[in-house]
């Protein structure tokens, strides 16, 4: 089965396997949403059924939350859990100082609200994903329906004056209706192309009347697991400066793959 996998997806399932083993028993974990995510998620509701792994999930979206339960995996809300030991998620781009982009998956509100009620975050993610300079994948910003072309509207005005290669903002679109958030909200995405001060950017857009919140994660990544087709995963760890890597066997034979 394996063998009918693109190289990007052993590169996604290595980093989510090595992100999932690294799970211990009794911990309050926060589940992304993802591809990649998907694949840990699975992989930790293996961990449940064969090795008896305890833990409570708290989904980052509806989509995760149906998939952990299919697995076996305890869900539960974050006001539940309350405080979480590890985030394990995707991003969609990531630079050398772990700063990211997330939301191509539209969950970005929900992902940043768990991530940063953790003691750590862990991004899984595939060599084709790290930049030098963030901007290249579009930047989501979530805002609320009412009034969403005057926030769009002063976006691109304000995007003008800032140090970004593009300034157009688009609706996230789904068929031919708006994309609807699992907090009923609208997507815009920043066609930026290059980003020179994500801080600054990060502070600005969330002052502009009707933004919720955007796809920058600054600071809150600890670490980045990085997979490689042939099962290789470079570990980086923001806290410790440490670079590692080992080698995961890219094994789907059991029954927590069977229908990916």
């Amino acid at each position: 089965m394996t063998d009918q996998l693109s190289p990007v997806d052993r590169a996604k399932y290595a980093a989510a396997v090595c992100a999932a083993d690294m799970v211990e028993s009794g911990m309050r974990l926060g589940l992304g949403t993802g591809s990649t995510a998907a694949w840990m998620v699975r992989r930790l509701g293996h961990r449940v059924q064969e090795e008896g792994l305890r833990i409570t999930g708290v989904p980052t979206s509806s989509r995760t939350a149906e998939l952990a339960r299919q697995v076996g995996i305890d869900v539960v809300s974050l006001d539940e859990a309350r405080w979480l030991d590890m985030t394990i998620d995707g991003a969609d781009e990531f630079d050398p100082e772990l700063a990211l982009i997330k939301g191509g998956g539209g969950a970005l509100l929900q992902e940043k609200i768990v991530a940063t009620a953790s003691d750590q975050m862990v991004v899984i993610t595939d060599a084709a994903k790290e930049v030098q300079h963030l901007g290249a994948f579009p930047l989501p910003v979530e805002v609320i329906p009412f009034g969403w072309q005057a926030s769009k509207a002063l976006i691109e005005e304000i995007l003008g004056t800032l140090d970004v290669m593009g300034t157009t903002a688009s609706l996230r679109m789904e068929g031919d209706r708006p994309f609807i958030t699992d907090e009923g909200n609208h997507i815009l995405d920043l066609g930026l192309g290059r980003i020179g001060n994500a801080r600054q950017l990060s502070l600005v857009l969330n002052q502009v009347p009707g933004v919720v919140e955007n796809g920058l994660f600054i600071d809150i990544c600890d670490i980045v697991l990085i997979g490689h087709a042939d099962g290789r995963v470079e570990r980086r760890d923001m806290t410790t400066g440490r670079v590692s890597a080992e080698t995961v066997q890219i094994d789907m034979g059991n029954n927590a793959f069977k229908d990916i």
